[in-house]
């Protein structure tokens, strides 16, 4: 009986203990108001920045998984059983987060903190996490790996873009020790270009999908890339084959996205594209075919022009959490198309309306206590806040 009793007391020990950390959980993500009540925490609209407990919650994010191996989903090709290696044995700079993308664009978002909050108290935390994997020593073993003749292919061009991205974050700053992050980076950086430069005059058709392989957001980042660093070759490459894919395209089918575990909106991503491809005149043209209710509030064709919010109904599935990351990257591709259009558009305010709305229902799922989604989902809450899409330039 006695043995009952306290079977019983420590299960309801450990209820209420789990009960505990779910609450302070729950505090992490509201703020206290004036009034003493409590709100949901609100990601910050473009040009206001994120306050002090906030730009440390994101970076405690991307810390804690760009240095976790395990779990990984390596996604490489095993020529022989000499080819057997750990994560970190094949990418020693990039080894956490899941998988290779991911722990890129964690790098991209810690280097975007540093430079956007240069008075942070976690600073000194994620410059030391940074100078350990960005070594050279270490992004020559990631050049070593991607020279294997079985990973000619590997993570094109979703990885591709998100290293450009982040050449690009390290190219422009200013900092002395980012500027040797930044030289580190240059073997593989240009191997990609390369690599790009040569698929894609035989990529015969544009990739449209709303996961990882999509084209027009990785021609998107790469287009950035190419300018950011002055290389002409590869912008005027992007700008042709944005054009030849998408240019005569029109009426997208919006009633079709999105799918059960798309993290894109590949018709988002395309006129994001096409925003930095064509000038302002040829743009505004171009929208009015490919996305002719997108903005104007009709509720024509069974509300086709209108993007709603994605829920997610298990934060716990890996491919089902994607549906958060669709609503950042809708958010950030509307604001991009609001950036591009004439000042005195009557769409404006309605696409910047339908991005916030977007970006908030995102960030309820980005502190779920679930790696499913924390080892990626800041980064693309990150690109949205800090306004990427109103800051990259145009034809």
């Amino acid at each position: 009986m006695k043995t009952i009793q306290r079977y019983f007391v420590s299960a309801i020990l450990i209820s209420l203990g789990e009960l505990f950390m779910f609450n302070l959980t729950l505090e992490t993500l509201y703020c206290q108001t004036d009034d003493n009540s409590t709100q949901v925490m609100k990601l910050p609209q473009p040009g206001k920045p994120l306050d002090r407990q906030q730009t440390i919650m994101f970076a405690e994010l991307a810390l804690k998984n760009i240095q976790t191996e395990y779990p990984n989903k390596p996604s490489n090709v095993l020529a022989d059983e000499s080819r057997l290696r750990t994560p970190r044995q094949m990418h020693p700079a990039f080894y956490g987060c899941f998988d290779w993308h991911s722990a890129v664009h964690g790098h991209w978002m810690l280097v975007r903190l540093l430079k956007d909050y240069p008075d942070s108290p976690i600073n000194s935390q994620i410059r030391q996490t940074l100078a350990e994997n960005l070594t050279l020593e270490n992004l020559q073993g990631e050049l070593a790996f991607f020279e294997e003749h079985e990973h000619r292919a590997y993570e094109r061009m979703y990885g591709w873009a998100w290293y450009f991205r982040l050449v690009a974050e390290l190219d422009d700053w200013n900092d002395l020790q980012g500027k040797q992050w930044r030289q580190n980076l240059t073997g593989l950086e240009q191997l990609l270009v390369t690599r790009t430069i040569d698929y894609l005059p035989r990529l015969t058709w544009p990739i449209r999908t709303g996961i990882h392989p999509d084209t027009g957001f990785a021609l998107g980042q790469t287009l950035d890339y190419a300018r950011q660093v002055g290389n002409r070759e590869l912008e005027e490459l992007i700008i042709q084959r944005s054009k030849d894919f998408y240019f005569a395209d029109t009426n997208y089918p919006v009633q079709y996205e999105p799918s059960g575990q798309d993290f894109f909106s590949s018709g988002l991503n395309e006129a994001d594209l096409m925003r930095r491809v064509l000038p302002q005149a040829s743009f505004v043209q171009w929208l009015e075919g490919f996305l002719p209710h997108l903005g104007r509030g009709d509720r024509g064709e069974g509300d086709r022009g209108k993007f709603q919010p994605a829920k997610v109904s298990d934060v716990t599935d890996g491919y089902l959490v994607h549906l958060a990351g669709l609503n950042f990257n809708r958010a950030w591709c509307l604001q991009g198309i609001a950036s591009a259009l004439p000042a005195d558009d009557p769409r404006i305010p309605a696409l910047t309306e339908l991005a916030t709305a977007h970006a908030n229902a995102g960030l309820e799922y980005v502190f779920s206590g679930h790696y499913e989604g924390e080892h990626w989902l800041a980064t693309f809450a990150i690109y949205y806040q800090a306004g990427i899409g109103n800051q990259v330039k145009s034809q």
